[in-house]
């Protein structure tokens, strides 16, 4: 929800292929700068980061550090940004941004504390006693994930989910089942108004929530690919324990807490963006609401504090990225139709979906279904396409390999395609102007101006 689609980069041994295929589907490039091949050099510079984080697993925060100080660097010299040339331009681009960075950083050193709450909780112990011992018990866990991001955020669902894992799995938890927890957090945001950033910045224009709700077919079928696929080789992997611990109870204490940063974050979410849109973009709301969470409830259980420095140098390590992606010049869409939409689910794991979505509601016309499942669900198919897979990865390491999670999670994107297809075949496809559903759109949220490049409040 809060942050999800924030971030949706793509790193691998083949980036500078995926840009390029990306022109057949996705933004159109600005065209005021230097090229190569008709690419723009920013692009380049992004892939050769992208690759370079692909090949060295041990130097990614130099690489990332490196990539953006080429970037801006190369912008400051020869393009110039949006907001202005030079170095006045660079600050005033970080100044637009500081709000998605701030939200960024807080929630991810946030929820790193709730996810060690949650485990220290001792619900992943009990689970086993609901769950089958089976390959259906893998399965359930992914079921859960779908159905909490759907009204939490997207990083707190994938990094329950791991937390699950772990102790579910006695912390042998595969590859690929790594990737379907993400796909299954970024899945289940994608048919709520209220579960995705993307999809509560449609129902802000004027989307109405049963056209965005049309999503949960594909979001379904997406679950039960990618979800039995991993449930399988998960089980083969390492099997879920049998037997839980007797005599282990619940610590309601974290649990409480759990609930209430959650709870903080969600509906800070909501009532910013819903009935304070003109201020959302103005300060990180919603990180500081989890922080305040965190603060109240100190005299509850002590925090594991230490969580936060060993999250650091990966929290900004995604930082980096994300504003290395800010200063791509993604600048139009191709006309709606599905076959624009369907390419977006790939876009959208190269950029950052925020600017996608917003793009493709000034543009109006999609059929805002497919659209919403199309930029949420697309961020899964690598390990930092989306914020919930880099919070995630913090917690598995060994997942920050673009040839692994393609190798292993390749039902991922063998479910986005599918379950694509399958909604286009059973609903068909309905393109839709935004002014003809205002008179459904949230009554507090009613503004036939609304500016389709403001960010949303979170962020991200």
């Amino acid at each position: 929800m809060l942050v999800k689609g924030v971030f949706t980069l793509t790193p691998n041994k083949h980036s500078g292929c995926a840009l390029a295929l990306t022109l057949l589907s996705g933004p159109a490039w600005a065209a005021d700068g230097p090229t190569i091949a008709g690419i723009p050099v920013e692009f380049m510079l992004f892939a050769l980061t992208l690759l370079g984080v692909a090949l060295f697993h041990h130097q990614t925060f130099r690489v990332a550090l490196a990539g953006v100080l080429a970037v801006a660097l190369y912008k400051i010299l020869v393009t110039g940004f949006k907001t202005g040339d030079g170095i006045p331009g660079f600050i005033t681009h970080l100044g637009h941004e500081w709000v998605t960075l701030a939200n960024l950083f807080c929630l991810l050193l946030g929820f790193a504390i709730l996810a060690r709450h949650f485990e220290k909780s001792h619900v992943p112990v009990i689970l086993p006693k609901y769950l089958p011992d089976d390959w259906k018990g893998a399965f359930g866990v992914l079921l859960i994930v779908w159905v909490m991001s759907s009204f939490l955020d997207n990083i707190a669902a994938a990094l329950i989910g791991g937390a699950m894992a772990h102790q579910l799995f006695k912390t042998r938890v595969h590859i690929g089942y790594l990737a379907a927890i993400v796909a299954a957090s970024n899945a289940g945001g994608a048919f709520s108004v209220v579960g995705d950033t993307t999809t509560t910045m449609m129902w802000i224009a004027g989307v109405h929530p049963g056209a965005v709700f049309e999503a949960i077919l594909a979001s379904g079928v997406a679950l039960l690919i990618s979800g039995y696929f991993a449930a399988r080789q998960q089980h083969a992997y390492s099997p879920i324990i049998k037997n839980a611990h007797q005599h282990t109870h619940v610590d309601w204490g974290r649990i409480f807490i759990v609930i209430l940063m959650l709870g903080f974050a969600m509906m800070t979410n909501v009532i910013v963006n819903v009935y304070f849109k003109s201020i959302s973009s103005s300060f990180p709301f919603i990180g500081v609401a989890v922080w305040v969470a965190i603060l109240l409830t100190i005299p509850v259980r002590r925090h594991d504090w230490e969580v936060v420095s060993e999250s650091m140098k990966g929290t900004f390590f995604l930082l980096f990225l994300v504003t290395t992606a800010s200063m791509m010049p993604v600048e139009a869409l191709p006309a709606a139709s599905w076959q624009s939409a369907f390419g977006l689910g790939f876009t959208s794991a190269v950029f950052d979906n925020i600017p996608l979505t917003a793009l493709a509601i000034r543009q109006d016309g999609y059929d805002w279904g497919f659209l919403a499942f199309a930029v949420g669900y697309g961020g899964s198919l690598l390990w930092f396409g989306s914020s919930a897979g880099v919070a995630l990865s913090n917690m598995y390491p060994e997942s920050r390999s673009a040839v692994r999670w393609l190798r292993h999670g390749w039902h991922v994107a063998v479910a986005y395609v599918v379950a694509f297809m399958v909604m286009l075949a059973v609903l068909g496809w309905h393109g839709e102007t935004i002014v003809s559903t205002h008179a459904t759109r949230p009554s507090a949220a009613v503004n036939p101006h609304f500016e389709a490049t403001a960010e949303p409040a979170l962020q991200q």
